[in-house]
């Protein structure tokens, strides 16, 4: 197995995409070949910070230009045809490697694949999704930003497709279903949500429970969490920023006392057991889901932790042979 990584794609490119690179290379232990794609020398330049390198299953793939986070999607695929992203993309496109990794620019990210790979028969919509930890595991939230704007008939592909990565991924056969709406009644909701209850009911190749609040996502009711990209990038944002203000939180007022640093002590290693389980680089990244091919996006911020977890991401979504499942099933469902 091959997976290429987008060396210049995130805020810390290409030193800590590349750093991730080499700890998934290692990590791999000879399973898969890590392909860094990007400016050769900057690359090459940050591989000798690291030792052993030559020992390691890795590979560079040059590519001439960047696409900055700030730029226009579709304006910078026009004019960088040499882009780092596009190279990657490319190189799935014609079989050279079997994934592809990257923090760079998610428009341009998304934009590329879907030029580049195109989408599964039947597939709509392709979707994001991002993983929000649970008492018990993740909860899958899908779609997070790549709809804005949706039908029911997207949303039940969402449905669809974010049940067979789950359960692909974590073994489960019959994966929870949610819909996110503002009370549980199947009449609460706006028009697409009531109606996609009505869709999603009728499915019967989904573990559907019916509607959800926002409290119940990471209560572990169930494993996928479905709404519009509008309403789940807020979430995921807003999640985003809770750990950190109550590890801050926390943070001052364990100082001021000296009994509290004591107890906080003690308690180490239980705080850090809680800080794995509700740090996002812990996931890494999750695939675009509904396209012809493995693209795994991660956040712009994404550290040398988030790209290792975002790689092995792609190698388990690889193996789990997700897209084969969500063809079969889009033929057999007819949507």
């Amino acid at each position: 197995m091959r997976i290429a990584v987008d060396a210049m794609g995130g805020d810390h490119a290409p030193k800590a995409i590349v750093h991730g690179a080499v700890e998934a290379a290692r990590a791999s232990k000879g399973r898969f070949e890590v392909v860094l794609v990007g400016d050769r020398d900057q690359i090459e330049t940050e591989l000798q910070r690291h030792f052993n390198i030559k020992q390691l299953n890795i590979s560079v793939e040059h590519a001439a230009e960047t696409i900055e986070m700030h730029e226009s999607p579709t304006t910078a695929l026009r004019r960088k045809k040499n882009s780092s992203i596009g190279v990657a993309i490319q190189l799935h496109k014609e079989g050279k490697v079997d994934a592809v990794v990257s923090a760079g620019n998610t428009g341009a990210v998304m934009a590329s694949s879907l030029l580049g790979l195109g989408r599964i028969k039947g597939v709509a919509r392709p979707s994001i999704g991002s993983f929000l930890p649970t008492p018990e595991g993740v909860c899958l939230l899908i779609d997070v930003g790549a709809n804005v704007d949706c039908k029911p008939q997207n949303l039940l592909q969402f449905a669809i497709m974010g049940s067979i990565f789950f359960g692909r991924l974590f073994d489960i056969e019959k994966p929870k279903v949610g819909l996110l709406s503002i009370g549980e009644e199947e009449s609460k909701g706006n028009e697409v949500t009531i109606r996609t209850h009505q869709i999603l009911k009728q499915n019967s190749h989904l573990n559907f429970i019916g509607n959800i609040e926002g409290r119940d996502i990471m209560q572990g009711i169930v494993d996928i969490a479905v709404c519009d990209g509008f309403v789940g990038n807020i979430i995921l944002k807003f999640g985003e920023s809770i750990f950190h203000t109550f590890s801050a939180s926390l943070k001052e007022k364990i100082g001021k006392k000296i009994h509290s640093k004591i107890g906080a002590l003690l308690l180490k290693s239980s705080f850090r057991l809680v800080k794995k389980n509700y740090d996002w680089e812990e996931y890494g990244g999750v695939p675009l889901l509904g396209i012809n091919g493995v693209v795994i996006i991660c956040h712009g911020k994404s550290s040398p932790k988030a790209i290792l977890n975002a790689v092995l991401e792609a190698e388990k979504t690889v193996e789990a042979e997700v897209n084969t499942y969500i063809k079969r099933e889009l033929e057999f469902s007819g949507e």
